[in-house]
């Protein structure tokens, strides 16, 4: 079965510009997923329907008619590319794209899934990434403003002391050699 599934994998790149942010989460629409897993949507949908009680809304939801504008101009889709979007399309965020591998049964729409939860994984992974990185910069940045500060305060020290050195001059400390 390993070697079926392989033969099945789309690279990681197609499934990734299939993923959008819409009401900040990051969601795939049906018509995509019935293109990775070889069905029409028509048939995904009427899956999702006959199940519905499987898809709360933090799984799935319908996009509004703005929204459908929105991420239409947003994207700039051609013709051929509003192509099945005619009704509302669902999004399906991770956890209902998870979900619907218990709807669909078929070898490669569970191969196809399981790439698709690793590719969200690895979206999170590197987001976390990203802001580990970016809290380490601003903690550096933080410091080197406290070292700055620092830095500048010894330095006033250091000009008061020139100043008062150049205000009166030394009288000279030490025993006075007499010279022969």
């Amino acid at each position: 079965m390993m070697k079926r599934a392989e033969l099945l994998h789309i690279p990681d790149e197609i499934v990734m510009n299939k993923i959008y942010v819409i009401r900040n989460q990051k969601v795939m629409l049906d018509r995509d997923l019935a293109e990775l897993y070889g069905v029409e949507t028509k048939r995904l949908k009427e899956a999702v329907k006959r199940n519905l009680g499987r898809f709360p809304e933090d799984f799935m939801f319908e996009l509004t008619e703005v929204e459908l504008n929105n991420w239409r101009t947003q994207f700039a889709t051609s013709n051929s590319d509003k192509k099945g979007l005619r009704y509302l399309p669902f999004a399906f965020t991770e956890q209902g794209v998870a979900m619907l591998s218990s709807v669909l049964n078929s070898e490669k729409a569970i191969s196809v899934n399981i790439q698709i939860i690793r590719i969200f994984t690895r979206i999170r992974q590197m987001l976390s990434d990203n802001t580990e990185l970016r809290l380490g910069i601003e903690e550096l940045r933080k410091k080197t403003e406290n070292n700055t500060k620092n830095i500048e305060v010894v330095f006033q020290y250091l000009d008061e002391l020139l100043d008062k050195k150049n205000e009166k001059p030394r009288t000279q400390i030490g025993y006075k050699t007499s010279k022969k």
